[in-house]
């Protein structure tokens, strides 16, 4: 029997399509840099995809440019502003792109080898667990390595929206405003992503989870 052929790794260009909303907006690279508290050169490498941003840094984009970190992942389409409010029309409509163009969402059924998968910095990898066109929430498989951290720096993120986390495997501390929790395998956590957080693992073995990241409550 002839081994199972596995699939490559999706790696979505996210640095290129930073760079195209930019300027869509007609955003220089030193004022994204500027508002969003890092360097020019920072920002260039990771549009030019030779640095990985940290999940900080690419929520302070994503912030900064009204878009949605789902939106990067998406190969076929533009890198549309964020909308500031969802209509009652938003989900039929996005149902029913997803059945007229199977081309524009993932799934239903997404193969454990053909995951887009995002290495950010810090110890940090984002795989995408699934989709559904129009409708803005991030559901992911996340993996923080030994050391990994949410951020770099050790600072403190937010971001619009309201985050669920299931740990399936290590140990990850969360920071959470002025509190620190401890989650084992089999924890869960949910709030509001606009309180300022930030995860890291203080482990030997890799801390894995699926986090779910919906909606803008902007």
């Amino acid at each position: 029997m002839s081994p199972a052929v596995v699939p490559p790794v999706v790696v979505p260009p996210v640095g290129a399509r930073i760079r195209q909303a930019r300027l869509e907006r007609g955003r220089s690279l030193r004022a994204l840099a500027r508002e969003i508290g890092v360097s020019a050169s920072l920002v260039s490498q990771i549009e030019t995809g030779k640095s990985q941003p940290s999940v900080s840094t690419l929520y302070a984009i994503t912030t900064a440019l009204g878009i949605s970190v789902e939106s990067l992942f998406d190969a076929r389409e533009s890198v549309a502003a964020s909308p500031v409010a969802a209509s009652p029309a938003t989900v039929p409509h996005a149902l029913a792109a997803f059945a007229a163009d199977p081309g524009r969402r993932i799934g239903p059924l997404v193969a454990s080898g053909g995951r887009e998968t995002l290495e950010l910095d810090s110890g940090v990898v984002w795989e995408r667990l699934g989709r559904v066109p129009g409708v803005e929430a991030d559901f992911l498989l996340v993996t923080y390595r030994p050391g990994g951290s949410s951020s770099g720096s050790g600072g403190l993120m937010r971001h619009a929206g309201t985050e669920y986390g299931y740990l399936t495997a290590g140990e990850l501390v969360l920071t959470l405003g002025f509190e620190e929790y401890t989650l084992g395998a089999g924890d869960s956590v949910c709030f509001e992503s606009t309180t300022p957080h930030r995860y890291r693992n203080d482990g030997e073995v890799p801390a894995v989870g699926v986090w779910f990241v919906s909606g803008d409550d902007r």
